[in-house]
């Protein structure tokens, strides 16, 4: 990989520098040329940085700032009133090309209208939407919108599919299939705005769009894009998280009692480890802000050290695919096509 710089907002999340610090350590160590600018308070930043003396400081450095932007924050207010956050100096740093990626575990409605307002919209673009990627049985599923957008329109919904379907493009699978997220796969089904985009899905020649997708074939792999409102991503994403939580509290319920268990338990060890590596939710950790001029990722805020690592990750690989340039390009054939 090649060098990258990445500014990472050191007061977001539910733990901030405590842990976002200590992650950004272990990412400089797992990615030999990633620079990274830790963006907040200089004294919180060092008090946490003086535990690991060994760490390069050629690769670290530390950009003041004096508020940050809380979890109850409203995105009006700290759009407003908090012109020396450490989201906005870090998005600030991206704008003026100081470094190619920003990250934050903050506040996402903050980091959306921040992003808006500094980052500006691509062309074509009337709204940004959050993407991540879920475990399926056969590899992954890319999801979008996650939550940035409540309510949404087809013209909304047809533009997220054209930046999934670029986003994925960027990972080496040249035609992804490109399906909406719908409570049934028949034609009649689904509320006016999916069908609409549906319609216009089928007429675009730049989109393998494949039709409609229920919730159950997200995990099956049966698409490479799902595109939905960011209402019911997020409850689609948050179900999944709690169900794969579920199951392994009962898996290990199942496996605790009695010697037959235990020995169970010895013999599936290796396939269980292999599983929990496979599904672990900080494994898919880190989701980007598609539809900005620029780089952002979003990480959960009560993220562990090791998922925060994993939205640090993604964020050198959007570099490293020129994720920004790519959705430009894709936005742009669409654009052309639509005015002939």
């Amino acid at each position: 990989m090649t060098g990258s710089a990445i500014a990472v907002d050191a007061m977001g999340g539910d733990f901030g520098p405590r842990l976002v610090v200590s992650a950004c350590v272990k990412s400089l160590a797992e990615h030999p040329q990633l620079h990274l600018v830790l963006v907040g308070d200089t004294a919180s930043i060092e008090a946490v940085l003086s535990q690991y003396p060994q760490v390069d400081r050629t690769r670290l450095t530390i950009q003041h700032a004096s508020e940050s932007v809380s979890m109850a924050d409203l995105p009006a207010h700290a759009l407003r009133h908090k012109p020396d956050s450490s989201m906005r100096i870090a998005l600030q740093l991206l704008r003026d090309q100081q470094v190619q990626a920003c990250v934050s575990a903050g506040n996402t409605g903050a980091l959306m209208a921040l992003a808006k307002h500094i980052l500006k919209l691509l062309p074509g673009i009337e709204r940004p939407a959050i993407m991540t990627a879920l475990p399926a049985l056969n590899g992954e599923t890319h999801l979008l919108d996650l939550g940035a957008n409540v309510d949404v329109n087809a013209q909304q919904l047809v533009q997220f599919a054209l930046m999934g379907s670029a986003a994925v493009q960027a990972q080496g699978i040249t035609r992804p299939r490109v399906a909406l997220l719908n409570v049934g796969s028949e034609a009649t089904k689904g509320s006016q705005q999916v069908k609409l985009a549906a319609a216009e899905l089928q007429a675009l020649p730049q989109i393998n769009y494949t039709g409609y997708i229920e919730g159950d074939g997200v995990f099956r792999g049966d698409a490479d894009v799902v595109v939905c409102d960011g209402f019911v991503g997020n409850v689609l994403l948050k179900s999944s998280e709690g169900l794969a939580q579920m199951i392994t509290a009962r898996v290990k319920q199942r496996l605790g009692r009695g010697l037959r268990a235990w020995m169970l338990a010895w013999l599936a060890r290796p396939l269980l480890k292999v599983l929990r590596s496979e599904l672990a939710p900080e494994r898919y950790n880190g989701a980007c802000l598609l539809g900005v001029d620029g780089v952002v990722v979003k990480s959960h805020g009560n993220a562990s050290e090791a998922a925060f690592q994993a939205a640090i990750s993604v964020a050198c690989v959007a570099i490293e695919e020129k994720l920004t340039q790519r959705l430009q390009a894709n936005l742009q054939a669409f654009s052309s096509s639509s005015e002939l």
